[in-house]
């Protein structure tokens, strides 16, 4: 790949980590206040469960959503730019997923917390909304138009 392209790709990565990064550190801090606030003792133990998973994953997403930056601190003048490229946009992805994870986790903490008769529904439609949009669109579109990869 002409390294002009691949300046771009790695640019373009970047600036799509900057905008995921924000929600996913605003939501750890969140999630570091919760067991220290009034409200924590009325929680039950499936929430405090769900409240893990969701600190658990949102800490994953960070670690993959930071990874690429760390990788190319450490490596940036080894002339590896393809193989970066590659492996931050699999480290993004992966990242996606457990920010979408978390937030789900997040979203059943909140509505079983406040609005328990209505948890498995409010929670199911946001992750099937986290799916649809985040990944499910893009996968269809590569099954329809696989061409589209390498313009």
């Amino acid at each position: 790949m002409p390294e002009s392209k691949q300046d771009r790709e790695l640019i373009e990565l970047l600036n799509e980590l900057r905008v995921a990064l924000p929600g996913v550190q605003v939501m750890f801090a969140f999630l570091l206040m919760v067991p220290f606030s009034q409200g924590w003792a009325l929680t039950t133990a499936t929430q405090k469960g769900v409240y893990y998973a969701a600190f658990v994953f949102s800490t994953l997403a960070i670690l993959m959503l930071i990874s690429p930056t760390t990788y190319h601190r450490i490596r940036f003048r080894d002339r590896d730019k393809e193989h970066l490229i590659k492996l931050s946009n699999r480290l993004a992805i992966a990242g996606t997923v457990f920010l979408a994870t978390a937030m789900s986790c997040v979203v059943y903490f909140v509505t079983d917390y406040t609005f328990p008769n209505i948890t498995a529904v409010a929670t199911g439609i946001l992750a099937g909304l986290f799916a649809w949009f985040w990944f499910g669109l893009p996968i269809l579109r590569e099954i329809r138009e696989p061409s589209a990869k390498t313009s």
